[in-house]
């Protein structure tokens, strides 16, 4: 007898590796993106207009002798490199998010009027009530952020809840109405103006260093619904119609994230500005690496976010040799190439 024809097995997509081999190459990314971010932040600590070696840092930061080296490490550096990182993790886990729940590839956490909440709430403050410090500003940005996020949601719901295009609809319109409101202002008061314009270029430098202890508590919260959002983006992705016959709570889970993404974005927009293309690279960048599994896109874009955020601000520093580059104007410069790129390819355009 004759024996079978051999047939060519077909080559395997690295995401179709058993299951063992596939948690193995995730947890392997992880500490990659780990190590990243590790030298980003000794980067951040080190560089600028005084460049401090590593193992002077070290010192400032365990035996700290008073000098100069040590007033910037410690009341400058690392504040203001614990707030970028926090502002990537929180943008890069957002993105990720707002692109599942609205199912639309070069979307970021902006889009469902969140900043425009935050910039209308800012100016508002200002010109109303006089609100001049940045400690008032914060605030003020978070609840116009929380506002225009459930305003949104709320228009979006109709009798059946929210979907994609409802909840892109009813963003832009959020957007634009809130921007009209923020021009409005700016354009009767001179001081609204002033302070919009700083607020809105995005950077990390000159915030006060207890805005972290004011950041912490929302971005944590914000953190735990997004990971308790992740499993639930599984089976939205298979189709609403689909996940509600697996016994997914649709609505519950899209409530869920757009709170999670109102939190980390109007957080983060509160206490940066409204810095663009973190929410937008980091989703894509994570699924390249990982997959379309959300369990582990969340972790993997918000650690990729982080690095993002960390070496722009690193290269705003050192970009003009005396002054420096705001982080929001070198993520713009370098998000632009990347979003056309996302546009021109249909694999990473399909979700």
């Amino acid at each position: 007898m004759s024996a079978p024809p051999l047939v060519a097995s077909p080559r395997r997509h690295p995401a179709d590796a058993p299951g063992g081999t596939r948690q193995r190459r995730r947890l392997i990314g992880l500490a990659v993106l780990l190590a990243l971010l590790a030298v980003a932040v000794v980067a951040s600590v080190s560089v600028g207009s005084r460049l401090i070696p590593p193992e002077q840092v070290w010192r400032s930061l365990v035996a700290p002798d008073g000098g100069e080296a040590d007033a910037i490490v410690r009341s400058l550096r690392v504040p203001r490199t614990v707030l970028g990182a926090l502002v990537g993790l929180s943008l890069g886990v957002a993105g990720v998010l707002m692109q599942s729940h609205t199912r639309n590839p070069i979307a970021d956490p902006g889009l469902l009027g969140i900043s425009s909440g935050a910039a209308c709430a800012v100016v508002a403050g200002v010109f109303l009530f006089g609100v001049s410090s940045f400690g008032g500003q914060v605030p003020l940005a978070l609840a116009g952020a929380l506002v225009a996020s459930t305003a949104v949601f709320a228009l979006a719901s109709g009798g059946r809840g929210p979907s994609p295009v409802t909840l892109v609809l009813a963003g832009a319109a959020m957007t634009a109405l809130l921007s009209g409101v923020t021009s409005a202002i700016v354009l009767l008061d001179e001081r609204s103006l002033e302070v919009y314009r700083f607020w809105r270029i995005g950077g990390l430098a000159g915030r006060p260093s207890d805005l972290l202890w004011q950041m912490l508590p929302v971005l944590a919260a914000g953190l735990l619904l997004a990971l308790a959002n992740a499993p639930g983006l599984n089976a939205l992705a298979l189709g609403d119609d689909v996940a509600a016959a697996l016994g997914q709570r649709v609505r519950l889970t899209r409530a869920v994230g757009v709170l999670a993404i109102a939190l980390l974005t109007g957080t983060s927009v509160a206490a940066a500005g409204p810095i663009g293309f973190v929410g937008l690279m980091a989703p894509h960048l994570a699924r390249a690496l990982t997959g379309p599994d959300h369990r582990w896109m969340v972790p993997y874009a918000g650690l990729t976010g982080a690095i993002l955020v960390l070496l722009a601000d690193v290269l705003g520093r050192v970009a003009r040799g005396s002054g420096e580059v705001e982080v929001g104007i070198v993520l713009a410069v370098l998000g632009g190439p990347f979003f056309i790129a996302v546009i021109r390819r249909r694999k990473l355009v399909a979700l």
